[in-house]
């Protein structure tokens, strides 16, 4: 194989979008994550982009159960000790209703679940950072023989950036698109280029499925 063999740059002809985390209690309600609320729109026209080529969308959230002890560490007393963090059954918990019109089906999905919502478009629970972790979201994107993850959503140094390593390790090309992605900084976008982890804007996204989708000039 040449040394020159490109195995970082995105496909987005045969990629897939992750949203992680846009939830309202991130947004607006017991934990807000700054800068998330202000790129609602951004991550709106993002989910146009990819329905309208009709590639694959997984929304992955977080929930918490008041009460138990299935939570990442630096929440677990808290949600030991009742607090409600996105917690199933609970405003706090859903998506925006205008990124996504489906109710959740909260028991099924802490189940781990696949939540089927509009075609090629899916929600799933992760317990941890990682949306891989714990998830059916390796052998769905198989399934549909995506090659390239495309991350958006809620606090770059947490999830979305355990998703775009994790991503990688599973031999995945990977991209962030960092104006629909709360808490972006020149230093994190630095560490996760040391990866090939690419940078996209939602602008880049738009125009290559909007080139896509026009006939090729006959000859």
């Amino acid at each position: 194989m040449s040394a020159g063999h490109d195995y970082t740059s995105p496909d987005l002809a045969r990629s897939a979008l992750v949203l992680i985390d846009v939830q309202n209690d991130f947004i607006s309600g017991a934990a807000p994550v700054h800068g998330t609320a202000e790129l609602l729109p951004t991550m709106a026209r993002l989910l146009r982009a990819f329905r309208a080529a009709r590639r694959p969308i997984v929304h992955v959230i977080r929930m918490y159960v008041p009460g138990g002890s299935d939570a990442d560490p630096p929440r677990r007393a808290a949600v030991e000790a009742g607090q409600q963090i996105a917690a199933p059954h609970t405003d706090g918990a859903a998506i925006p209703h205008f990124l996504l019109s489906h109710p959740l089906d909260y028991d099924s999905l802490l189940a781990g679940g696949i939540q089927h919502a509009d075609p090629n478009e899916v929600v799933m629970f992760k317990p941890r950072w990682s949306a891989f972790y714990r998830t059916s979201l390796d052998e769905h994107l198989r399934d549909l023989a995506v090659n390239t993850v495309v991350v958006a959503g809620c606090n770059l140094p947490n999830c979305p950036r355990a998703t775009l390593f994790d991503a990688s390790e599973r031999d995945y090309r990977a991209a962030l698109v960092t104006d629909a992605t709360s808490q972006v900084t020149p230093e994190r976008l630095a560490d996760l280029a040391l990866i090939g982890v690419a940078t996209l804007t939602t602008s880049d996204v738009e125009q290559f499925f909007q080139a896509a989708a026009v006939p090729a000039p006959s000859q």
